[in-house]
């Protein structure tokens, strides 16, 4: 920290009480200075030989009084301790805690050139613009201390020049910065490893970008405001600095969590402060900010209620990037009149504008590229997909959720977005489970939300045995998966006629892939081998009704068991008839089994009634 020493005379000041100072001397004291609850006993000799301020007080007060009141005095009685003992040559420190008071207290007693040379005004801005804006922690002081002195900090332009100061020094390039800074958030570079047998050499560090952020957090929510506002005019910081800022900001000033027992000052502070960051946000919607620390302060805006416009703000930018999101950031708490835990009116119209947006950028490289979906688009689908159906699972537990919004907001999410159905079911699965008054209509059409075929085979082993689902939800996973093991098994005998029957290959070419097909063809037989073993194995035990556990086979339920029976019968059939007809053979299609003929027949009409 930046000092200036003034005077070379000993201190002689001394105190009465709290509320009583003098200078110890032989001549008594000829004027008493009243400073707010301080009285000062001085001489008048070197208080007017510096202050044309006391020059007027006292010839005004006439020699009949001795007692002067200063009134509205910026700084109070220690800056005017300063300027006395100035007056008195005694010995004094400014540094950046004290020189603005100092300097508004040299400007109220009127210590300019005019009265003395060399006086205290004109050594304050010396030291100022000499020592105090070179420092860039020195300034950022000098700045806080400015708001108890206003409005003579700003009249003198001390507030402008720290400002001016610091934003200055954010735009420096890093490489050129020499001075110490706070920086706790991640390690700049991480230390080297030093080889064996090299020498050890200093170690350089780095200066990121975002040196500044974290000692400018200690300001005000005004005073930040005009920093940021002036760093921003000056063009030259990157977005995601700016939104890195604001981030580190808000961490600092919000709480982790807020409810209704917060005061009303509490609430309307976090409001102000709220509607402050979101206006100084980087222009461009795109960049600067993640999206969890745009949601952050979507969810402070509502729970505080800030104004329609920086909430309206804030929800097109995370329209934008919605897809960089997390399920535990879309949780918004409801206000009232809301009854639900969580506001999903307003991440339904997030997913609207997002979805809106990404079809208009979809329509528009279409027009350069072809009416087909970039690998990216395909990606941020995806992860929308798996976003919504984690938020779905979350707030399904909620018992006031209307089954209205849960579909609803399912259904705005596009079927390329849900390749593997996983996650939406068992979304469906915890919004049954907590839902148990739902009628038959109702579980059905949030049932039919789900594509079954879209399932995992763990998903589907669950939705076979899942009591809560329609039976003939549970009907269509056991066919589909019925109909996957027969399509595997039909897949591995079209690959071995293909393999067998290949001889277009040149000797050469065999000799580079043989070994690859080779391991591809041994992959997918061993895959198609052990799904047709364990559904055989599965058929099995389901007619036996065995509880043994030796096979590591979950057993179904009852009304599962009697439906997979009926499948597995009909499944064998079909791959059997199937077979029948590629083989190359001389046996015709009417050589299968006529009780087998019937057996899919009667099992069909037996499913078709079942379904319906």
């Amino acid at each position: 920290m930046k000092f200036m020493k003034l005077g070379s005379k000993p201190d002689a000041f001394q105190a009465d009480g709290k509320s009583v100072r003098y200078v110890a001397s032989e001549l008594s004291a000829d004027v008493t200075i009243n400073v707010g609850e301080v009285k000062f006993k001085l001489h008048k000799f070197p208080l007017l030989s510096k202050s044309n301020r006391l020059q007027k007080l006292v010839s005004k007060a006439g020699e009949n009084s001795d007692e002067i009141d200063m009134v509205g005095f910026p700084g109070g009685p220690k800056a005017f301790e300063i300027c006395a003992k100035f007056c008195y040559g005694m010995t004094v420190t400014l540094n950046a805690y004290n020189v603005v008071a100092a300097r508004c207290a040299a400007e109220y007693l009127e210590m300019t050139e005019d009265v003395d040379r060399g006086n205290l005004i004109f050594k304050i801005e010396v030291f100022l613009n000499s020592s105090i804006f070179r420092s860039w922690k020195d300034s950022i002081i000098v700045l806080q201390t400015t708001k108890s002195l206003l409005p003579w900090s700003e009249d003198l332009k001390i507030v402008g020049r720290c400002i001016d100061s610091i934003a200055s020094k954010t735009s420096v390039d890093p490489a050129s910065i020499t001075w110490s800074y706070t920086y706790n958030r991640k390690l700049s570079v991480p230390d080297k490893i030093v080889e064996e047998g090299i020498n050890f050499r200093e170690k350089i560090e780095s200066v990121p970008k975002d040196w500044w952020v974290e000692d400018i957090c200690e300001l005000d929510i005004d005073l930040y405001k005009r920093v940021m506002i002036t760093v921003k005019s000056k063009g030259r910081m990157d977005g995601k600095v700016i939104g890195e800022a604001l981030k580190t900001y808000a961490i600092r000033w919000l709480p982790d969590s807020f409810d209704d027992s917060v005061s009303d000052a509490h609430t309307c502070k976090y409001k102000y402060l709220v509607e402050t960051l979101v206006c100084l946000l980087p222009p461009d919607k795109g960049v600067g900010c993640s999206c969890s620390f745009l949601l952050k302060l979507l969810k402070f805006a509502v729970l505080v209620g800030v104004n329609d416009s920086p909430r309206e703000d804030l929800i097109k930018r995370i329209s934008l990037k919605l897809h960089e999101a997390s399920v535990k950031d879309l949780l918004v708490p409801a206000r009232p009149p809301q009854n639900t835990l969580y506001d999903v009116e307003l991440i339904q119209c997030i997913v609207n504008r997002y979805l809106m947006h990404e079809k208009y950028n979809q329509d528009e490289k279409n027009k350069v590229n072809g009416d087909f979906i970039l690998g990216h688009e395909h990606v941020t689908l995806m992860n929308l997909g798996k976003l919504i159906d984690g938020y779905l699972a979350e707030i399904a537990h909620d018992t006031n959720l209307t089954i209205a919004s849960f579909i609803n907001l399912s259904r705005s999410i596009p079927d390329s977005a849900r390749p593997i159905q996983d996650g939406l079911y068992k979304a469906i699965d915890i919004y049954l489970k907590e839902h148990l008054s739902l009628t038959k209509a109702e579980k059905k059409k949030i049932c039919g939300l789900m594509d079954v075929k879209k399932l995992t085979m763990d998903a589907s082993m669950h939705a076979a045995q899942n009591e809560r689902l329609p039976l003939r939800v549970v009907v269509q996973v056991l066919f589909f998966e019925q109909v996957r093991a027969t399509s595997g098994v039909q897949a591995l005998n079209s690959n071995a006629r293909d393999t067998s029957n290949s001889t277009t290959n040149t000797d050469e070419e065999w000799e580079k892939t043989a070994a690859d097909d080779n391991k591809s063809l041994k992959k997918q037989m061993s895959r198609m081998k052990m799904k047709d073993e364990d559904f055989r194995k599965n058929g099995k035990l389901l007619k036996k009704n065995s509880k043994s556990t030796k096979s590591g086979v979950q057993l179904l339920p009852s009304r599962s068991r009697r439906i997979f029976d009926r499948l597995w019968v009909v499944g064998r059939g079909h791959v059997e008839n199937r077979s029948s007809e590629t083989s190359g053979s001389s046996q015709s299609p009417t050589s299968v089994a006529p009780g087998d003929t019937k057996s899919f027949g009667s099992s069909s009409r037996q499913r078709r009634h079942s379904i319906s």
